[in-house]
């Protein structure tokens, strides 16, 4: 590549001296900044931006846009500043050269990280000016043209990702010459075995299929001359990756694809088209189902052109594709041929039209902020064909291939989706996971009561009804997303055998949270809650950051072997009863004493020593100046487990008792009785009896039920409900 080679392109289109010095200028700019610097090849890294823009030139695009070619790299690869570039080419060029930039000079956490960011910005980008990505394609291109010069994993790791994301994203521009280059060119690299089987395989069908083309292209073109259809015929070869995929779809051996080749009619005008169409329809048979009217509904690339497949003698097949010479010009070069002919080009208002996909991507991957699912969701974007659908007034809708009702429906309008509860299909009801077909005409039943569900998640194929459905949950169901995202957290991070409570810390959540742009703990646990982001994703963040604050995460202790406690007459372990042996003691229901706790002595009749914390109220009015008291002690080291029971007020709401409860089980100990009531107000007061080592074991879980959201107070119920506590009384009172 030479500067000469460039000039000579360039000039075919813009002559023009004042643009060349321009260019000049560009070349020797970009000369300077990579002065020393050699590709992997040996080259001088000047061969580089030579050659992008000369693929830029040769899409015949405008001058900014060769310029940009020509430096696109020296940001990222040299110490030149945005303010030289902008001093020396102005802002225009300046922009384009960041928004191509990678993001190489910021700290990622992944390579997929890095990757989603990347795009994410180029998108930004593209929204102001769609040139960026074309640049970024030739920029592509170039790079898969050198490409042997790498080692095998590192063709094979460029090869996956052009043919995931800047294929299809050439196919969405509509630049179909860059998009064939880019598939052959990743197949050869990615699956060289089989790439390479069947450039034989072609090769040795050549002659014999160059001889059918020139046969079929005489008898179609003397027939147009009879019509009075000037028209331009020639054959395209199918490139070789889309041979392949259609074998693998097909699951069919090589020698049972027949239409390796189309023809393709070039007319003046529309009515010619058609007229066309009907030249060829009367030479050879139709197959059904395989006509594709493009004019009348274009592709979102804006590709227009009539498909038909026919059936030759002997049985061959056909492909024949038809279109005037505006078309055949989109066709080629895309969203890039539109530089050529337009002057005002941000300023065109059908040209903006045609990348409403664009402006639809961007709204949607706002709120995709796990790279992982950014990536996966743009390639479900880029790379689905499309279906073509009709609303009852006829207007057409484009939609990603495998689309459902649903899909259709969010499409229309975001109430229309969130409130759908059914759809008719030409006329017929149909369930809303039925796959829409070309052409059919669909409506949308509605109701007020009609929300959405969250099996549409897995049902709808777009990712524009994704992410209209998450963000209805997101902003609906804040309190429910909440409790259940908190719930898998919770159960994900002890299947891995560590404490909640050390991972799930307020400080680590929002730490984790400013990496998915979420601002608070709570807003964590309801993007888990929601579908946002998988538990999964959020425990190995939470794991980093733990490590980075606090060293490696703590094993939880084994539970304690806590002994069930049972009423029984028997001789309490864990208390000893002043001066006195083998007596027989039991723990009082009524205030449930537990070590720690001041404790006294009652000696009943027939039942031994009843042990009462020394607060009971019923101890209190029962042995005023009552000789049947006793002195008793807590027994050291004693294993042995005591009930006790506590009181929850809180404002009442769904999942509250969930949430209580996973609080206290958190610590590992047994609950053994629960219930509660709610009153008038809307409060919520629930009775909890759980089994504990002592008073200290106890109070660390009333610590965690005050931090359960909504919760007012938790405290040890001094006695049973009223009936229980005068019950007690009298038992004293009467020495039982």
């Amino acid at each position: 590549m030479s500067l000469q080679k460039l000039k000579k392109r360039l000039t075919r289109y813009n002559d023009r001296q004042e643009d060349w010095a321009l260019v000049r200028k560009a070349y020797q700019f970009a000369l300077e900044a990579h002065a020393g610097q050699k590709r992997v090849s040996g080259d001088s890294y000047i061969t580089h931006p030579l050659g992008v823009a000369y693929i830029l030139a040769d899409l015949e695009l405008d001058l900014v846009t060769i310029v940009t070619g020509l430096i696109h790299d020296v940001l990222e690869d040299t110490p030149v500043s945005y303010e030289e570039i902008e001093k020396e080419f102005g802002e225009e060029i300046a922009q384009l050269v960041d928004g191509v930039t990678k993001l190489s000079r910021m700290e990622f956490r992944s390579k997929e990280e890095h990757q989603a960011e990347t795009w994410r910005k180029m998108f930004v980008a593209m929204a102001r000016d769609i040139r960026v990505i074309l640049v970024k394609l030739a920029d592509r291109t170039h790079n898969m043209r050198t490409l042997r010069y790498l080692s095998d994993a590192k063709q094979k790791e460029i090869a996956r990702e052009t043919l995931e994301i800047y294929a299809p994203l050439a196919h969405r521009l509509g630049i179909y010459r860059i998009k064939w280059e880019l598939e052959d060119l990743s197949f050869r690299y990615f699956n060289k075995k089989e790439y390479y089987d069947l450039v034989d395989k072609l090769s040795k069908k050549r002659k014999e299929r160059e001889e059918f083309i020139n046969e079929v292209i005489a008898v179609l073109k003397s027939r147009l001359q009879e019509t009075g259809i000037d028209a331009e015929i020639s054959g395209r070869p199918k490139n070789i990756y889309s041979i392949y995929t259609k074998m693998k779809e097909q699951q069919k051996d090589f020698n049972e694809i027949y239409d390796l080749t189309a023809v393709r009619v070039i007319v003046d005008s529309v009515r010619d088209c058609y007229a066309a169409l009907g030249v060829v329809h009367t030479l050879w048979r139709p197959i059904p189902g395989h006509f594709n009217d493009y004019i009348a509904m274009p592709k979102p690339n804006m590709y227009q052109s009539l498909h038909t497949t026919v059936v030759c003698p002997e049985n061959e097949l056909l492909e024949v594709q038809i279109r005037t010479w505006d078309m055949h010009r989109t066709a080629e070069y895309g969203i890039a041929a539109h530089w050529r002919y337009k002057e005002k080009v941000r300023d065109d208002r059908e040209f903006q039209e045609k990348l409403s996909w664009l402006r639809q991507l961007l709204d949607w991957q706002q709120d995709l902020k796990d790279a992982h699912e950014f990536m996966e969701h743009l390639k479900i974007d880029l790379f689905t064909d499309e279906v073509f659908v009709f609303t009852p007034r006829g207007d057409v809708i484009d939609l990603p291939a495998g689309s459902i009702p649903l899909d259709f429906a969010y499409k229309i309008h975001t109430d229309v989706g969130n409130h759908c509860v059914g759809a008719k299909v030409n006329g017929r009801i149909v369930p809303l996971d039925y796959t829409l077909k070309i052409g059919d005409i669909v409506e949308i039943i509605t109701s007020n009561q009609g929300t959405p569900s969250r099996d549409w998640l897995k049902m709808v194929k777009s990712s524009q009804a994704k992410s209209k459905i998450r963000a209805w949950f997101k902003k609906e169901r804040k309190e429910e997303n909440i409790a259940k995202g908190k719930e898998a957290l919770e159960k994900e991070i002890r299947r891995l055998q560590l404490e909640p409570h050390l991972l799930l810390k307020e400080q680590l959540l929002e730490e984790v949270g400013r990496r998915f742009n979420l601002l608070s703990g709570e807003d964590v646990y309801a993007a888990v809650g929601y579908g946002g982001v998988s538990a999964h994703q959020v425990i190995s963040r939470l794991r980093e950051e733990y490590r980075k604050k606090f060293g490696e995460e703590k094993q939880p202790p084994q539970p304690v072997q806590l002994k069930p406690w049972k009423e029984s007459a028997r001789a309490a372990k864990g208390v000893r009863v002043q001066g006195v042996d083998n007596l027989l003691v039991r723990f009082s229901k009524c205030c449930s004493p537990l070590p720690g706790d001041e404790i006294v002595g009652f000696v009943t009749r027939g039942r031994g020593v009843s042990i009462h914390r020394m607060d009971c109220p019923n101890v209190a009015s029962a042995s005023a100046g009552d000789e049947r008291t006793i002195n008793v002690s807590w027994e050291t080291d004693s294993e042995v487990s005591y009930p006790v029971e506590i009181e929850v007020t809180a404002m009442d709401r769904p999942n509250l008792l969930t949430e209580v409860m996973h609080a206290v089980s958190e610590s590992k100990v047994n609950i053994t009785a629960v219930h509660g009531r709610t009153t008038k107000q809307k409060i919520a007061v629930i009775y909890l009896t759980f089994v504990v080592r002592n008073l200290e074991h106890l109070e660390l879980i009333l610590a965690r039920i005050k931090k359960v959201k909504d919760v007012f107070s938790v405290r040890r119920h001094t006695g049973a409900s009223a009936p229980q506590e005068k019950g007690a009384k009298q038992s004293l009172r009467k020495g039982r």
